[in-house]
């Protein structure tokens, strides 16, 4: 696996460790990369304890330029550290870097007992939840790659994870069909079972603004589903 410039294309680092191929990998800033230099009202609404709709009302913040609002949500989403980046391999496990720091992982996470299909960093980046052909999702500290929880509950192997935009709950899909919502901050335990596709399910997604998760499945159906 290498690390490039976008600038000038040229390769700054080679991560080498994994005994398979990568299937899949997340960095701690993603969800801030992502939503870039806004915040969706309903997000903005949650941090104040109000509605998305007083939000929307609210008055803008103080003007200032796409380059500096991003920045300062970059520096915010990473606290001004260097970002961690963990990968997902065929091999069993998960590993967890600074690439910045060094091109040796900071920690080698091991538990799951077949294929690492899918890893996701939190929108906070404290927490890392992983998903596996052995049927499991686990929970690992996104600081030091601490095993925390195993999550149970589906019968097929599960595909792929989303988080909510508070880094509260998780959503999983899986091959038997079914999406979980859990309580991945709190009890581990499955708040909701989501029935409705004819098959497997291999894609899910959250909203930024947490009001809504989709799914896409072998059914050839893309379900939208309300928080």
């Amino acid at each position: 696996m290498s690390v490039w410039d976008p600038d000038s294309g040229a390769r700054l680092a080679v991560l080498a460790g994994h005994g398979h191929w990568v299937n899949a990998l997340a960095l701690s800033s993603g969800h801030a990369l992502r939503t870039g230099a806004c915040e969706h009202p309903g997000e903005r609404a949650r941090k104040k304890g109000g509605s998305g709709e007083a939000a929307a009302a609210a008055p803008p913040p103080p003007p200032s330029s796409p380059a500096d609002a991003a920045r300062a949500r970059y520096a915010a989403a990473t606290g001004g550290r260097p970002e961690r980046l963990v990968t997902a391999s065929d091999d069993f496990t998960l590993h967890l870097w600074c690439p910045a720091a060094s091109n040796k992982p900071l920690a080698r996470l091991t538990g799951h007992v077949q294929a690492v299909n899918h890893v996701a960093f939190s929108p906070d980046g404290r927490l890392l939840a992983s998903a596996s052909f052995d049927k499991s999702v686990r929970l690992w500290d996104g600081e030091t790659g601490a095993h925390l929880a195993t999550l149970r509950g589906h019968v097929g192997p599960v595909y792929m994870v989303a988080w909510s935009a508070d880094s509260r709950l998780l959503a999983t899909a899986s091959k038997d069909s079914t999406l979980k919502v859990w309580d991945a901050a709190g009890s581990g335990k499955v708040k909701a079972d989501l029935p409705g596709h004819a098959d497997e399910v291999f894609a899910l997604d959250w909203a930024p603004d947490g009001g809504c998760v989709a799914s896409g499945g072998r059914d050839r159906v893309v379900r939208l589903w309300r928080q």
